[in-house]
């Protein structure tokens, strides 16, 4: 499999993940990875910032693949094979646009922030 179809098959991948997140089949261990890929795939907030160059862009291209990678190791094969083909069409009108459920992770992102400096500065 070359690397362009590798990134066409994170179209359906990252959806198929989200499902296996909320299937009461998929044990506890992909359940936690599942929610931390997830999370981070959303997040508005890169691990390190885009704007650096050439380092910026490391995130979008190892980290988060490895994330899927590490998940789809865990969740059992039948059971992400099957989200995977209910996932295949779920992104043909773009990203989702329910940015509702990006709420939790902005909040997250928040709350370490407000840590961070609390930590700093006081």
């Amino acid at each position: 499999m070359n690397l362009k179809e590798r990134a066409a098959r994170l179209k359906t991948d990252i959806p198929a993940i989200f499902l296996c997140l909320k299937s009461k089949e998929t044990p506890l261990i992909p359940k936690i990875l599942a929610g931390v890929t997830v999370a981070y795939a959303l997040s508005p907030i890169d691990l390190i910032p885009d704007f650096i160059p050439v380092l910026g862009y490391l995130d979008d291209l190892i980290i988060l693949p490895a994330f899927i990678a590490l998940t789809i190791h865990f969740i059992p094969k039948d059971l992400f094979e099957h989200y995977r083909r209910e996932a295949e069409g779920m992104w043909a009108d773009g990203k989702p646009r329910k940015w509702i459920y990006a709420l939790p992770v902005i909040i997250i992102w928040l709350l370490l922030l407000w840590l961070i400096i609390k930590i700093i500065f006081f």
